[in-house]
């Protein structure tokens, strides 16, 4: 565990621009920054980051939260993790005990997985370098390759003995678990109690990283010739691999990427490491899988530059093709580059320097259209049906393109190179066009997308797609009331509803000074929501926003308690997904509200004005959700009334009556202008 000090040292140090800068390529607009989300799959910049609240927020998806929230939620750690992971950032030194036995046990599964996977890389790592076997096999093999002792450091190259269960023993010796070493797919076999067998015995090692050099995966290459038997085996996918949505050398090339703007993409892991060695490190590899969404919105968020290096035989040139319209369809700028005949981007790096490398790229790189369309004319020859359906395999791919300008450019080139008036390709790329339109929209009528729904909708999905996170996670019809009232306990905590000052006067010397001085202090924003449920016995019916509530009453004599600081650090991701959705300036109050405050708001980004009137907006708040109490009690009422014959129906009479006096009481507050007296 991290004491109290040391975690609020992480949290002040912990700044969210540079954070999220580590992971997501950002661009300033106004006094807040924006880029592209990483939690889902987003096309146009709606992922905001505020360095004045020091939170983020995406208004697509619904993610965000503080520095340790999107620390939590992108490298998928633990609370403790995170601010393990932000304090090593920032150089502040963490002091804590080493787990027991019985703490790693406790762990979830993803924690044990990663921690598993790092003593898999240490263990390769050590038997690469010290082991007899290791030293003589695979460390004889990288260097044969021509990989410098300081590459194979910097990427964790290992091995793995040839003995069947050498690295499983050592494992389960150490403390690790069976049923993890078969999830991370680590070890196989194992049924009925059976030793278990290394899924990477007598194989050269190398590990996958995530952005932030966590170990999710393993590669390994066998050095034996053997029947049967792949030349390169993978890790499965596992609770923390996901193949679809990493990229072998994002770790190393991340910062790379950002800086030149561009990232080159290759087929294998050995042409990353070549290519670092040679000196170019904007480069990834896709590890020889067909190319995804999930890896394309890896690159596009550090850059929309990427060129693809492939061989320049005719396995390269295929492999060249796939892929390539899903990136064109994500919007990135794609040039391609075919290598001399027999080189692959392994052998042609060790050929180079950086400036002799970056020189052939400039020199031989085109566009995809441009490449796409010239290897297609050379195939097709003098075949006019051949020809007719190239050109419509050409259109296709720019039709893809998101971007207008950039789709008129390229068919002026293909008008050209293929020798087709453009009117003919608009015609035919708008027929296209129109098609997947069509069928996206479909597919978001599927889907219900937010943008067709009204105001009030609206409204309903901003709370559903909070109480995701709920512990009670069906939404019930008390919610937005709640949460309105919620979103004042968190922003405001123990601010008082009001303050009065009186002019008065005093001498200074000769002069005579008129100065405003406070007279009276209204209760805290807490105080009066927990005095004013209370006496009227409504409580919170969200267990979410019970607990958050009861700990801000917890707090309320706390003079120096900051509610929205608090619960944005909150260890509890569910409080601080929550809290972060409103304490954000882009929280949409509820169409009655909005339209009570009326002009009065403004804007609705105004909080300094908000704070003035808390006196008018938390009383009408905590009156709407009693008001909304009574309309549910005289329906629940009325159903009883008509169940038929009834010993208590005067008592319910009496009832009803009671109710619609308050609902008369409510109601006329509500239609007022609703102000503390003082």
């Amino acid at each position: 565990m991290i004491d109290h000090i040391t975690i609020s040292r992480i949290q002040d140090a912990a700044q969210i621009v540079d954070i999220v800068s580590d992971f997501v390529t950002l661009r300033r607009r106004g006094v807040n920054w924006i880029g592209l989300c990483p939690f889902h799959d987003d096309r146009t910049p709606s992922f905001y980051v505020s360095p004045a609240k020091n939170i983020c927020k995406c208004f697509a998806c619904g993610e965000g939260g503080s520095p340790i929230h999107f620390v939590m939620k992108h490298e998928q750690l633990s609370y403790y993790e995170a601010l393990k992971y932000v304090a090593r950032k920032y150089g502040i030194e963490v002091i804590e005990k080493e787990y027991s036995d019985e703490e790693k046990q406790a762990q979830s599964d993803r924690e044990s997985m990663f921690i598993l996977n790092e003593y898999a890389r240490d263990y390769f790592v050590n038997t690469l370098h010290v082991h007899p076997e290791g030293k003589a096999v695979g460390l004889t093999y990288f260097r044969e390759r021509g990989f410098r002792d300081d590459i194979v450091k910097k990427f964790q190259l290992g091995y793995s003995l040839e003995q069947r269960d050498a690295f499983s023993v050592e494992a389960q010796k150490a403390g690790y678990r069976r049923d993890f070493l078969l999830k991370t797919g680590l070890a196989a076999g194992g049924e009925h109690n059976q030793p278990l067998v290394d899924r990477f015995r007598g194989r050269v090692i190398f590990p996958v990283h995530t952005l932030s050099g966590k170990i999710v995966a393993f590669g390994g290459r066998i050095l034996r010739k053997a029947e049967n038997v792949g030349k390169y085996v993978n890790s499965p996918e596992s609770e923390v691999y996901s193949k679809s949505n990493e990229l072998y050398g994002i770790f190393f090339a991340r910062s790379a990427i950002v800086k030149q703007d561009k990232c080159f993409l290759v087929e294998g892991y050995t042409d990353v490491i070549s290519m670092h060695q040679a000196g170019i490190e904007n480069v990834v590899s896709s590890s020889g899988t067909a190319l995804t969404h999930g890896q394309i919105r890896m690159i596009h968020r550090f850059s929309e530059n990427i060129t693809v290096l492939y061989d320049g035989d005719a396995a390269g040139i295929r492999a060249a093709l796939r892929g390539i319209d899903l990136l064109l369809e994500d919007g990135m700028n794609v040039k391609v580059v075919l290598l001399p005949q027999g080189e692959d981007p392994d052998s042609f790096a060790k050929k180079q320097n950086a400036e002799s490398f970056h020189r052939y790229i400039s020199e031989n790189e085109v566009d995809f259209i441009r490449f796409k369309t010239q290897l297609l004319l050379e195939e097709v020859g003098d075949d006019n049906i051949k020809r007719a359906g190239m050109i419509t395999n050409v259109v296709e791919s720019i039709a893809l393109i998101p971007n207008s300008i950039t789709r008129s450019v390229f068919i002026q080139d293909c008008s050209q190179l293929l020798d087709i008036q453009e009117r003919v390709l608009i015609a035919e790329i708008n027929k296209i066009r129109k098609r997947n339109y069509e069928r996206k929209k479909e597919q978001d009528n599927r889907n219900a997308a937010r943008n067709d729904r009204q105001e009030d909708e609206q409204v309903t999905a901003s709370a559903e797609s909070i109480g995701k996170s709920r512990r009670n996670v069906s939404t019930n019809s008390f919610d937005k009331y709640e949460l309105e009232i919620l979103r004042y306990v968190v922003r405001y905590g123990n601010a008082p509803l009001y303050r009065k000052f009186e002019k008065q006067k005093r001498k200074e010397g000769k002069k005579v000074i008129e100065e405003d001085v406070l007279v009276e202090e209204g209760p805290g924003v807490t105080e009066f929501v927990q005095y004013d449920l209370e006496r009227d016995k409504i409580g919170f019916s969200n267990d979410l926003y019970r607990q958050m509530f009861e700990e801000a009453v917890a707090h309320m004599k706390d003079p120096n308690f900051e509610s929205g600081r608090y619960f944005l650090a909150h260890p509890d991701p569910e409080v601080n997904k929550l809290a972060s959705e409103l304490m954000s300036d882009r929280y949409q109050l509820s169409k009655i509200h909005a339209k009570i405050l009326g002009e009065e708001m403004g804007d609705k980004r105004s909080r300094l004005l908000e704070r003035n009137m808390l006196s008018t907006y938390v009383p009408r708040a905590t009156t709407e959700l009693k008001n909304f109490y009574v309309l549910q009690k005289i329906e629940e009422l009325k159903k009883e009334m008509k169940s038929g014959n009834r010993d208590d129906y005067v008592t319910l009479i009496t009832q009803l009556k009671q109710l619609q006096e308050i609902k008369k009481i409510l109601a006329k507050e509500l239609g007022e202008r609703i102000v503390l007296k003082y």
